[in-house]
């Protein structure tokens, strides 16, 4: 069965924009789009008012989005119950999963909705979290650098497939950022660690990123990697390097890096369960 990548929509701006972008990479990967939107049960004397219907918005959505790109396969679909329970299970055999920061009446203040946090802690698909508003018209798979966060001690194989794969599907440069932290025993002494220690841990570090890279740099020999190794915080490094980038991928076991970062990029960020 072909695969298909799914958004979950709402009737926020936010969740046009997350319709959008995964329109884009469904046609960059001649994939079909499954635009999905999930709501509460509610009372049967609870009615609702066109063109405001719960049963209305994915169809609407799917309008909006055939009209911006033509040639784009999607089909709507309304369901109710638990949002995150409801894609969580829709997205089981998805491509991807996309969705907006935050959904329709959630609190200004909140940077990243219950939703969407949800999903990246337990979804079991990749997961494309969505900042900012529709993006500007332009050719599908247009050129966008890839950034992938990585532990070169442990590298999240699927995130790292992931920030290939979308890569080479876009004609992009890979910049591959692996953070590290000084040895413990560095902190543990009295003085400041010698330049010469320094640049020998530091040189540790490059080899052990080329190392955990190889695999993949023989699978996807037409993608440009750009390896870089920072002595800086995993959030920190990503905020930088995610300033030129159309996705920053990470694996889940950086979730926590991934949702301190979104506030401060305007481009996606992709979570991957392994």
């Amino acid at each position: 069965m072909e695969r298909e990548i799914i958004t979950g929509v709402d009737r926020s701006e936010r969740s046009r924009a997350a319709a959008d972008w995964a329109a884009r990479e469904a046609l960059s990967r001649g994939l079909p789009l499954r635009v999905v939107h999930v709501s509460l049960p509610a009372p049967p004397d609870r009615a609702e008012r066109r063109p405001y219907r719960s049963e209305t918005v994915a169809d609407q959505v799917v309008a909006e989005l055939t009209d911006r790109h033509p040639s784009l396969r999607a089909r709507g679909l309304h369901l109710t119950g638990a949002p995150v329970a409801v894609l969580r299970t829709m997205a089981e055999d998805a491509e991807l999963l996309v969705v907006g920061l935050r959904g329709e009446g959630s609190h200004p203040r909140i940077r990243v909705g219950t939703t969407a946090g949800a999903l990246t802690r337990t979804c079991e698909r990749p997961v494309v979290l969505v900042p900012g508003a529709l993006a500007a018209d332009g050719p599908p798979g247009r050129v966008d650098g890839v950034t992938l966060g990585i532990d070169a001690r442990s590298p999240a194989g699927g995130a790292v497939t992931l920030a290939f794969d979308t890569a080479g599907l876009r004609g992009a440069r890979l910049h591959a950022v692996h953070a590290w932290r000084l040895p413990a025993q560095a902190a543990e002494r009295p003085f400041p660690a010698l330049e010469e220690d320094r640049a020998t841990w530091e040189d540790d570090e490059v080899q052990r990123l080329s190392d955990a890279l190889r695999p993949w740099r023989g699978k996807y020999p037409e993608v440009d990697v750009l390896e870089d190794v920072v002595l800086l915080a995993p959030e920190v490094a990503l905020t930088h390097a995610a300033g030129n980038s159309g996705l920053v991928v990470v694996g889940r076991h950086s979730g926590r890096t991934a949702l301190s970062l979104l506030p401060h990029t305007g481009c996606p960020v992709a979570v991957v369960p392994v």
